[in-house]
């Protein structure tokens, strides 16, 4: 019985490949489903190319979502946020995607007036550190009043930490 194979992948590289270790009855289908498949080499160069090019999207992605979330918080007067130097971008995407969404989820597709969510967006504007919004990166967007409530003083900055 056969238990090694020529088998011509897809990219045209042709591997001796030993298949003993797979019963009789599924070495052949087995190999010609290798033959649909690039080889090794070929593959890991593929997924190595496939990770840089996505890290440089996600780079672009991230650079996008900051200058939107910046541009954002000064159409809204929101306060610079207070925290360490990775954590102050993270948190300011997160706000800017949470209040966005939240005001979509409440005023435009929900019942909250325009007056109502002035009070919301007051109460946004008083919460200035990064962890806090961070924290609520997974929440959702029609929960943000009820957040905001529950938000101490310890989630605020003042001028004199003393």
């Amino acid at each position: 019985m056969q238990t090694v194979f020529d088998v011509t992948h897809s990219c045209g590289h042709e591997v001796s490949t030993d298949l003993s270790d797979r019963p009789a009855d599924r070495r052949a289908g087995f190999a010609r489903w290798l033959s649909s498949r690039q080889c090794t080499d070929c593959w890991r160069r593929d997924r190595e190319t496939d990770q840089s090019e996505r890290a440089a999207w996600l780079v672009a992605k991230r650079a996008q979502e900051q200058a939107d979330a910046s541009a954002w918080a000064e159409q809204y007067a929101m306060p610079p946020l207070d925290g360490p130097a990775k954590a102050v971008p993270w948190g300011e995407r997160v706000r800017h995607q949470l209040v966005s969404d939240a005001y979509t989820a409440l005023v435009i597709e929900g019942d909250l007036s325009e007056e109502q969510w002035q009070s919301i967006e007051d109460q946004a504007r008083g919460l200035d550190r990064a962890s806090w919004w961070i924290d609520q990166r997974e929440a959702d967007a029609a929960d943000l009043p009820e957040l905001l409530d529950a938000a101490t003083d310890a989630d605020k900055t003042t001028e004199n930490p003393y």
